[in-house]
């Protein structure tokens, strides 16, 4: 990782044009060849930006950036205030709490919590576009297909309903409805899943791990 504080101009040539004034900035050089330009706002999105891989020449006084699409981005120094190259090492990945592998765990350890008397038949059942995250069966014994998300929104319900129609086309599966769950599902997301025939699921993490009072939405 390279960080440079300098005064520069940046301009950038390719899709469009884009010019930035003369201004203290934060130009970012990363191991993968990616450089990008911050200023002290915007929070995380930079100013402007080259993803790798890309060629970066770096005079004294003028850095060129570009890539085989023809792109360039030009940065022009007038002073350098800092810079500073120091190796990050291998990354190891981010750690969540509550993510959907957590979540589909512990529905697939008591499925009963989505729908009286659901019984799990299977995790990450597999159709020919994809496996749908849990198989059940209900007390009466029909199919359920539940796809398990933090945050359920209309391509969740879009993902579901492909893979109950192509669960629908095992005789053995047939008729097939669908659940979706997810710790906070959209408006819009419940109006499509209503005319989709797929019913949706509100679900408390800690409730499930152990941790609150129990309750269920059931939208």
């Amino acid at each position: 990782m390279r960080l440079v504080v300098a005064s520069c101009t940046i301009d950038y040539e390719g899709r469009l044009t884009a010019h930035l004034p003369l201004a203290d900035r934060l130009i970012m050089v990363k191991a993968d060849g990616s450089v990008s330009v911050h200023s002290d706002g915007r929070a995380y999105k930079p100013l402007n930006w080259m993803h790798g891989p890309c060629r970066l020449q770096a005079d004294a006084d003028c850095w060129t950036v570009s890539n085989d699409r023809g792109e360039r981005l030009t940065i022009r120094m007038a002073a350098v205030r800092l810079d500073v190259d120091m190796p990050l090492g291998a990354e190891p990945g981010l750690e969540k709490d509550g993510v959907e592998a957590n979540l589909q765990e512990l529905l697939a350890a008591d499925p009963s919590v989505i729908g009286w008397g659901l019984r799990l038949v299977g995790r990450e059942y597999p159709t020919d576009i994809g496996p749908v995250d849990l198989l059940c069966r209900d007390a009466e014994g029909q199919a359920v297909a539940v796809e398990v998300k933090r945050r359920g929104g209309i391509d969740g319900v879009e993902q579901l309903a492909r893979y109950v129609e192509r669960l629908d086309r095992d005789g053995r599966l047939a008729p097939v409805r669908g659940v979706l769950v997810a710790q906070r599902i959209a408006r819009q997301a419940r109006t499509l899943a209503a005319s989709r025939g797929i019913d949706c699921v509100e679900v408390d993490y800690d409730e499930l791990r152990g941790v609150g009072d129990g309750r269920l939405r059931l939208f």
